[in-house]
């Protein structure tokens, strides 16, 4: 019998919330890990929205010598803030979708932090790693089989030109998070029977189409409610509690079968993505593990990841239950701060980190469990590796002033894989 706490599974998933936020507060006076005596590293930030600005925040804090110097985004408004912010020059500001290859080719930019919409992700980063630039890159990488073989093939080219490659998947970072890991690896909980991750969280902001606007500047500002753009939100949210149970289990799936459905969202602003998902995930030794995910105004947020050993069970975030209890108590530094940290520590260390190909095959894993909802069909990995050839890289001749029809949402045993 495995001993517990008394935890309920609801309480097991809130104490990993919990947990993590007193972590960041415990960890708001530590030095985080920083390279001294290096020449400044100059930082290009590529989409300037709320998730490229807050990035380019936290690469900046998190070690010595890093300064924004350059901005890139379609839109000039985008570049307002951060421009006044980081005290960047008129002339190190571009716009438009071919912005990102202006910066690109500066010299003094050493790194680019890649948070556009997901889908111009491969694009951007091939072009980064072309330019021998280091790399940050908001997950998810890819939203489509092609984008991530981009991803893959540009990383070997970055590891090639040992240039440093650090995907935002947070978590990776996450003090808490990795010496939890540690222990699950090291036999803590035994061998693993079990596992469920989740992202449930409530509605989100709309961006409404305004008169005279154009369809592809519309569905770009407006792009978390577009496949082409996002991938869905099992792609672009769900993806990080995704790679912790590839993480947890030290592999990759071997097989999904998936439901979902569009039930909720309803309206011409709220483009062709579903409301929900949820999957059953076997992993090598048929180990199977649920996989949810939904956004619905009013429904019940749930986020986290669990596993279940012969010996005991985890959160994946600092808690051990079982036969060897155990529960982090060290200092945390904020992951979205240290994942910069790391990164810029590797450049100064000449032993640049590449975290490439993982993101990208987690980023599979979670286009995996999308086509599956969408087909509701069940397959393998091998097949899907082998046999999907689906591309939603955005075309060569995209504009900003251009028309572009919106597809229908996926109908459920209609659609066809690939």
């Amino acid at each position: 019998m495995v001993k517990t706490t008394g935890l309920t599974r609801r309480d097991f998933l809130k104490s990993s919330a919990a947990t993590g936020g007193a972590l960041t507060l415990v960890g708001s006076g530590v030095n985080l890990v920083a390279a001294e005596g290096s020449a400044t590293i100059g930082v290009g930030v590529v989409g300037c929205g709320k998730r490229g600005s807050a990035a380019a925040r936290d690469c900046v804090k998190s070690s010595r010598g890093v300064k924004v110097v350059a901005l890139a985004d379609a839109f000039q408004d985008r570049l307002t803030g951060p421009k006044t912010a980081f005290k960047v020059p008129r002339d190190h500001c571009f716009v438009g979708l071919d912005a990102y290859k202006k910066l690109m080719a500066l010299d003094d930019v050493n790194l680019v932090i890649l948070a556009t919409p997901p889908a111009f992700r491969p694009v951007h980063f091939a072009e980064a790693v072309g330019k021998g630039k280091h790399v940050f890159m908001e997950a998810p990488v890819a939203i489509c089989p092609t984008g991530v073989n981009m991803i893959i093939e540009a990383s070997k080219e970055a590891a090639q030109k040992k240039l440093a490659v650090v995907a935002g998947m947070q978590r990776r970072h996450d003090a808490a998070y990795v010496e939890t890991m540690k222990r699950i690896h090291a036999g803590a909980i035994g061998e693993i029977v079990n596992a469920s991750c989740h992202c449930n969280l409530g509605g989100r902001e709309v961006y409404r189409r305004r008169s005279g606007q154009s369809g592809v500047e519309w569905q770009i500002r407006n792009w978390p409610y577009f496949r082409w753009l996002s991938g869905d939100q099992i792609v672009e949210q769900h993806v990080h509690n995704i790679d912790v149970i590839n993480w947890a289990f030290n592999a990759l799936p071997e097989q999904v079968q998936g439901l979902a459905g569009r039930q909720y969202l309803s309206g011409p602003e709220y483009g062709n993505v579903y409301d929900h998902f949820g999957t059953e995930i076997a992993y090598p030794g048929d180990v199977r593990t649920i996989s949810t995910c939904r956004r619905i105004e009013g429904a019940e947020e749930l986020i986290g990841e669990l596993v279940f050993g012969t010996k005991g069970r985890s959160n994946c975030a600092g808690i051990i239950e079982g036969e060897k209890p155990w529960r982090y108590q060290g200092a945390a530094p904020d992951a979205y701060v240290q994942e910069h940290a790391d990164l810029i520590k590797s450049i100064r260390d000449g032993k640049p980190l590449n975290e490439g190909r993982r993101a990208a095959e987690s980023t599979r894993t979670a286009i995996m469990l999308r086509e599956s909802g969408y087909s509701l069909k069940r397959f393998n990995r091998s097949w899907f590796e082998a046999k999907c050839k689906l591309n939603l890289l955005p075309p060569e001749n995209l504009s900003l002033t251009g028309s572009r029809p919106v597809d229908p949402a996926p109908v459920p045993g209609r659609y066809k894989v690939g």
